[in-house]
């Protein structure tokens, strides 16, 4: 595939917030998009978008359904997952059913349908586990502590082998964590949104630990750039970290919210969980060197720009 190439792109998870961003770009860039989600979920792509891509209602972990969605499609993101990390270790068994097993599935589809390149979203703040140093590159061992982060990395080496025995491309991104306009703040993931909307509301915004617990936190903007690149990307490697390359504590972005927004927090601490790693920094140097990407949004224009969109989607 070349930098100029039109493709026919498959979004799978395309209504919500990263999806929607992606599929925004892809259609802007002049590609053809199909979106892939659950029925009766609402997209939050801007009304040009949901006229211009094609809009497929299904579930992931459905044959039928996948086969029906990779027909005609050049490349494939797998935005999807079934769990989330505080939640997965509760039922490791469904994580590994509707997402590996799912995922499996979805590769095999995949190669039956002549499709070029798989794109997945694997989790740079939990496929490492805790770090043994900081910041994570991609070559840092890989010990997750939550059952999310191992079917993110089992998946990682499924795209390997389907590599190996049918030649299916693929790139993986391990992103840190992505925030801005469209990420639902009354979600139960996602810190910078939930706690912009609590401050917003004036609710009280509790923290697990002490607020020291240090995370790597990339505007959304940045995350889809990475997207669009590895669509020209034909080089030897397949694993990206995608991250800011530095750290804030939760401390810090309460500071950083409380500034754009001019309102107080109120904060209440509560007990550490035992899934949250201390300190979760990426190296992002491959990503640089290879897919010709580097973040360009500072944090406090990021969550300006989010609290912006906030005021205006209340």
């Amino acid at each position: 595939m070349t930098g100029n190439e039109k493709l026919r792109c498959l979004v799978l998870g395309g209504k919500g917030f990263i999806g929607s961003h992606l599929v925004d770009a892809l259609l802007r860039a002049g590609h053809g998009v199909r979106v892939f989600d659950r029925a009766g979920i609402a997209s939050l792509s801007g009304p040009s978008s949901q006229a211009q891509a094609e809009w497929h209602d299904g579930d992931f972990t459905n044959e039928s359904d996948m086969s029906l969605a990779l027909a005609g499609c050049d490349v494939c993101f797998h935005l999807v997952a079934t769990t989330l990390p505080k939640s997965s270790n509760a039922d490791p068994a469904f994580d590994v059913e509707t997402n590996v097993m799912a995922s499996i599935r979805l590769l095999t589809q995949a190669v039956r349908a002549g499709v070029k390149k798989v794109v997945f979203v694997s989790s740079g703040g939990t496929v490492y586990g805790v770090p043994r140093y900081v910041p994570v590159d991609e070559a840092h061992p890989t010990d997750p502590i939550s059952s999310y982060g191992i079917t993110k990395l089992a998946i990682e080496k499924y795209l390997h082998l389907f590599h190996t025995l049918h030649g299916l491309s693929y790139a993986i991104l391990r992103p840190s964590n992505p925030f801005g306009e469209r990420q639902r703040v009354q979600a139960s993931q996602g810190a910078v949104a939930v706690f912009m909307g609590k401050v917003l509301r004036g609710e009280p915004v509790e923290i697990w630990g002490d607020g020291s617990v240090v995370r790597d936190y990339l505007y959304i903007g940045d995350l889809i750039a990475a997207f669009m690149a590895t669509l020209a990307y034909d080089g030897p490697e397949r694993v990206f970290n995608i991250g800011s390359g530095a750290g804030l504590s939760l401390n810090s972005v309460l500071d950083g919210i409380e500034q754009v927004t001019g309102r107080k927090a109120e904060r209440r601490y509560l007990a550490a969980r035992p899934f949250d790693v201390p300190t979760n920094v990426l190296a992002i140097g491959r990503a640089k060197a290879e897919l010709n990407w580097m973040p360009a949004t500072s944090f406090l224009d990021g969550l300006d720009r989010t609290a912006r969109w906030l005021a205006d989607h209340p």
